[in-house]
């Protein structure tokens, strides 16, 4: 511990942020990260607490609290306090296999549980990550090292997301001859096209996927498996054991009238022909979704909604709202929301923050949904029909009569959330689903019901965070690892 006092002699202090009148003219990411000596100082606030609740990653009243990875919080704090960068960096890849990733775009559960954050500031716990995860790449402690031994183990993987890419990473490590199959040009999944570029530059990606493709792990891309061209069973023949871990990619709809009107679409489409085009050609194509000159509906508050409307600021939208079904949360924590729970309390997230600085306003219009979408005579969208909700006496949000009200816009994105794993890959496998239509498992297992099949990530517990979904492939790598070996030192 390098300071026992550092948590009452300094402050919190964050990252500074680009001006958004600055950020909004780029996608790139936009804070400046602090100085190593003060990120030292911010490691020196951690209290090395004797009940570590940052790094429990436990349920509490059905929200998880504290880091799903068991993350060794406190001791790579310290060590980064006492500036033992290599140590830090050996630490947290115990726990961690894509630092680079969680310390861009996790919501760092970490720090909603920090023990200094129940009647103060917590520790900048993500920001302490990020530092130390910089030093290594920059220090070449992050280089490739490939695996000295193979065990002539053969492991397919279907989806390079965040689970897919864990669960490669360790089994490759262990030995195994990893082969990642990814339907998209790019591999990455998730952490490559649907998160947009602001939040996780690709480049960062790029350079893990060096680093693994070095040690050995094979990518094949445009590999859409279950299809004719890359058929089920010429994975079954081919490999010792197959891991699932498409990801939860079956958006939900609005089942509404006028839902045929161009101008509608899903979020994940969106957000991807702008992250492919800025990659491909630096958007001066057009082959992307614009919302450039647009009156913009964003359907669903999340943060799939969020980077929306972020980047129809950045496209040059002439307006943006954000409808939310739900009421809006409180601003601080209740007394029915006690630390260290996860808080249900309002966020204002950067791509609100942009809007409400570009616009004049927040987006965000709460008891809210669309009750009809309206055309024009060519069939494009031209306006909707927005109605108000109400908790009804099942306590559901119900509509309001007679609370309609008439709205312009030119694109609807509909950011709902994700029903569960494609029926296509489900089929193709003969996987069992559950109620959600998830893979479904074996009781606190990733083994499916057909033999040497796993699934990871969100086609296996459905929508959920990155870190989770890491968390979901190191677990499903070990559990495949005993099988195929008899036991496991992973």
């Amino acid at each position: 511990m390098g300071n026992p006092f550092g948590f009452m002699e300094y402050a919190r202090m964050d990252a500074p942020a680009d001006s958004v009148q600055e950020r909004i003219r780029h996608y790139n990411e936009f804070h400046t990260p602090l100085s190593r000596e003060e990120q030292k100082r911010q490691g020196e606030r951690c209290m090395n607490c004797g009940v570590p609740f940052c790094q429990s990653g436990m349920k509490i009243n059905g929200m998880i609290s504290g880091c799903p990875l068991n993350n060794l919080i406190p001791e790579w704090n310290s060590l980064l306090s006492l500036g033992a960068m290599k140590q830090a960096f050996d630490r947290l890849k115990l726990t961690n296999p894509f630092p680079e990733f969680t310390s861009r775009v996790c919501p760092a559960l970490c720090e909603k549980a920090c023990t200094c954050g129940a009647n103060g500031e917590a520790v900048t716990v993500r920001a302490n990550e990020y530092t130390i995860t910089e030093f290594a790449y920059s220090q070449g402690l992050a280089a490739p090292a490939p695996p000295k031994v193979r065990t002539g183990k053969r492991v397919a993987v279907v989806g390079s997301g965040p689970s897919g890419l864990a669960a490669a990473d360790l089994l490759n490590r262990r030995g195994h001859s990893v082969t990642v199959y990814e339907r998209s040009d790019r591999p990455g999944g998730l952490l490559m096209y649907g998160i947009p570029n602001m939040k996780l530059e690709k480049k960062y990606i790029t350079r893990k996927l060096d680093v693994l493709h070095a040690e050995g792990v094979d990518f094949i891309t445009c590999a859409d498996v279950g299809t004719e061209e890359f058929p089920a069973q010429e994975l079954l023949d081919n490999y010792d054991r197959v891991i699932l871990a498409c990801g939860a990619s079956n958006p939900r709809d609005i089942n509404v009238g006028g839902r045929d009107a161009q101008g509608i679409h899903f979020a994940v489409d969106f957000l991807k022909s702008t992250t492919a085009a800025l990659l491909d050609n630096g958007l001066t194509d057009g082959t992307y979704i614009s919302a450039k000159d647009k009156a913009v509906i964003v359907i669903g508050g999340g943060d799939t909604g969020n980077d929306c409307v972020g980047t129809c600021v950045r496209h040059g939208a002439k307006s943006v709202i954000q409808l939310e079904m739900m009421p809006k949360l409180p601003d601080e924590r209740t007394e029915s929301n006690p630390w260290p729970e996860w808080p249900r309390v309002c966020k204002t997230d950067y791509g609100q923050e942009e809007a409400t600085a570009v616009y004049g306003s927040d987006p965000r219009i709460y008891q809210t949904t669309v009750k009809e979408f309206l055309k024009d005579e060519s069939g494009k969208l031209r306006g909707a029909v927005l109605i108000k909700l109400e908790r009804g006496a099942n306590g559901r949000m119900v509509p309001v009569e007679g609370s309609e009200t008439e709205v312009e816009a030119q694109l609807v994105l509909i950011a709902a959330g994700f029903l569960g794993s494609e029926s296509y890959i489900t089929r193709a496998f003969g996987v069992e689903t559950d109620a959600r239509s998830n893979v479904a498992a074996e009781p606190n297992s990733h083994r499916t019901n057909i033999d040497k099949i796993y699934t990871a990530g969100d086609m296996h517990i459905g929508q959920s965070l990155v870190v989770r979904a890491i968390r979901e492939g190191v677990d499903c790598a070990k559990e495949v690892d005993a099988d195929l070996m008899g036991y496991s030192n992973l």
